[in-house]
């Protein structure tokens, strides 16, 4: 019999902010990145915060910044960061995306996480909330265990939706009561092949497609869960 499988985006579906993020910030304070690379995304980070820019921009920055700083980094040294990061921020989550990984692993779903952070904190961030699967970013490394800057399976992480048709055609599950849980349009061919698709907390941009298409949208604002 197959297994129904649900799927998650991480960073501000489930995790409250963006391990990548997190991970550059680690990385700049330890040393490992140069102070002056907090210059590559400031002005999208005052931006942002000011309501004058979008986080699409200030996150597109930061990804900017870490892989033009990843050449010659030690493997070791980025999962240190990476681990001192979830030790510290492993709870920092929403309560709604939380509670659902929960139920629907008692209900033997398959649950899978889908991000465009590096898989190695990744692994150690969802390994404390049961994911089956992990799929993230991941970096060619050299002989030495350094990375060389280059993407690794650049042409699959592109579009989440081929992360499902990857899942498939190992056989062993279905998409009949399927769940997906995403926050920003980067995740609509995610969404769009599944029963039963969740917005949560959605940017505008996917709030807008949701409406049109009748997904579910939920929003956790503090103490407070509530669709729309």
């Amino acid at each position: 019999m197959q297994q129904k499988v649900a799927f998650f985006d991480i960073d501000g579906t489930i995790f409250r902010s963006s391990l990548l993020i997190e991970l550059v910030d680690g990385l700049i304070s330890a040393g490992h990145f140069p102070p002056k690379a907090r210059e590559g995304f400031q002005k999208e980070y005052i931006a942002w915060r000011n309501r004058e820019g979008t986080y699409e921009s200030y996150i597109n920055a930061t990804v900017n910044v870490f892989v033009s700083n990843l050449k010659g980094l030690h493997y070791g040294s980025l999962a240190d960061v990476g681990r001192e990061v979830v030790a510290i921020q492993s709870k920092q989550v929403y309560r709604y995306t939380r509670d659902l990984v929960e139920k629907l692993k008692k209900q033997n779903y398959y649950v899978v996480a889908v991000s465009q952070s590096p898989k190695t904190i990744l692994d150690d961030f969802c390994r404390n909330y049961g994911f089956d699967k992990v799929y993230g970013r991941m970096y060619e490394l050299g002989p030495t265990d350094k990375f060389t800057g280059q993407v690794l399976s650049e042409e699959v992480m592109a579009n989440k939706g081929n992360i499902i048709k990857r899942l498939l055609e190992e056989g062993e599950f279905t998409l009949d009561n399927s769940v997906a849980v995403g926050d920003t349009e980067g995740d609509i061919p995610m969404l769009d092949q599944v029963s039963m698709p969740i917005c949560f907390n959605p940017n505008n941009t996917l709030f807008q497609h949701a409406k049109r298409m009748g997904w579910k949208v939920v929003v956790e604002r503090k103490d407070v869960i509530y669709e729309m």
